[in-house]
């Protein structure tokens, strides 16, 4: 069962890195910035595994706080692309 995990934690890995371009090479703000959401959250669940492939909890208090970070951040990205900030 643990190959299986860190075959798709492996995979998470390289869709954030496939994801890091739109975040380097985005159009517009807005796309750099969903993109940039959206490495958040694949590398946080690439952390959940590693931390249930692992046994270790220090891998998930690391993905509870980059998960409250990352959406304070968009938060406050939204809002200063709306004009409100």
């Amino acid at each position: 069962m643990s190959g299986e995990l860190l075959f798709f934690a492996i995979c998470f890995i390289a869709l954030a890195l496939i994801l890091l371009v739109r975040v380097i090479a985005g159009p517009t703000i807005a796309d750099r910035a969903i993109a940039a959401d959206c490495v958040e959250v694949v590398v946080d669940a690439a952390l959940i595994l590693f931390s249930l492939i692992s046994g270790r909890s220090i891998f998930l208090d690391i993905a509870l706080v980059t998960a409250v970070l990352g959406f304070i951040g968009t938060t406050l990205i939204g809002r200063y692309l709306g004009g409100e900030l």
